[in-house]
């Protein structure tokens, strides 16, 4: 695949005038399963709209990965993806949302959105006590992009951050309703107890999978706030302001596109989307991107 990125642009103004480009799909990428989170919402928010999901299987996670490495990935996939022409991008993934969600936007002429400011602006919301935990890859953590998407919203705000990065490798796997899992969970979050949070966010779309188990562990008192449910609700805000909804009857075909082992990543997303993929036809394929 080609590594310059393709220059694609649909004229926003066209978009009420021709009813055309609103029944393209929206693209949604990600360092592997996790942003199949962010997916299930938008089918549950927005069941008409057509979906284009890449997931890098293969080189997942991308958390401990230099910030170079990070951008090329995401613009060979987005690369490969605008392709299909779609309407908007979406970058499911904290840490390239926090490392190269500016890159992707200054090269392509469609929305482009990321996951960190939706879960910023929720948690702002919900806060009563002024304290927010963060809880993401090391990527996402080192680049201090949710501290500072929460102060811009709220100078006072108190922010408490933890990378965890053993929770992704347990998703990919699939051992995410595991022992282990509840184990590592526990442990890698005891640190966090002695704060007096009231919202974590969950810094990572892989992290919804383990919501029940964090949950658990925080205790009632902390709400969870999911980038993954608050980024479909962003999603849904933009394509009816630029009146870019999808307006067909028809039930969409969405494609998933994985670069590593597709057997693994069909079994975790059919178990994941559920009613979801049982309603809308789905077309597998494995596509491999980079060197």
């Amino acid at each position: 695949m080609s590594r310059g990125l393709i220059k694609y642009h649909v004229p926003l103004s066209t978009h009420a005038e021709s009813g055309v480009h609103v029944q393209q799909a929206i693209a949604v990428l990600d360092s592997g399963v996790g942003g199949l989170t962010v997916v299930r919402e938008v089918m549950r928010q927005l069941p008409r709209e057509k979906i284009l999901y890449f997931g890098d299987t293969a080189r997942a996670p991308y958390g401990p990965r230099p910030a170079e490495e990070i951008v090329r990935f995401t613009r060979e996939i987005v690369d490969y993806l605008i392709q299909y022409k779609p309407k908007m991008v979406v970058i499911a993934c904290n840490t390239a949302t926090a490392i190269a969600l500016e890159d992707i936007r200054s090269r392509v002429g469609i929305p482009v959105i990321g996951v960190i400011n939706p879960g910023a602006r929720a948690a702002i919301g919900r806060t009563k006590t002024g304290v927010v935990g963060v809880i993401g890859t090391e990527g996402t953590i080192n680049s201090g992009a949710y501290e500072q998407a929460l102060r811009q919203l709220s100078p006072l705000v108190r922010v408490v951050t933890k990378a965890c990065p053993n929770f992704v490798p347990l998703v990919e796997d699939g051992h995410y309703r595991s022992q282990d899992a509840r184990d590592t969970v526990a442990n890698d979050l005891l640190p966090l107890r002695g704060f007096p949070m009231d919202c974590l966010i969950l810094g990572c779309t892989h992290y919804p999978f383990l919501a029940d188990t964090i949950s658990e562990v925080m205790g009632p008192k902390v709400t969870l706030i999911s980038s993954a449910y608050e980024t479909a609700r962003e999603i849904s805000t933009i394509l009816h302001e630029k009146n870019m909804l999808a307006r067909n009857e028809e039930v969409p075909v969405h494609q998933f596109f994985c670069s590593g082992d597709p057997k693994k990543f069909q079994v975790i997303a059919q178990d994941w989307l559920g009613e979801q993929i049982r309603l809308t036809p789905v077309v597998w394929q494995v596509r491999r991107v980079g060197a």
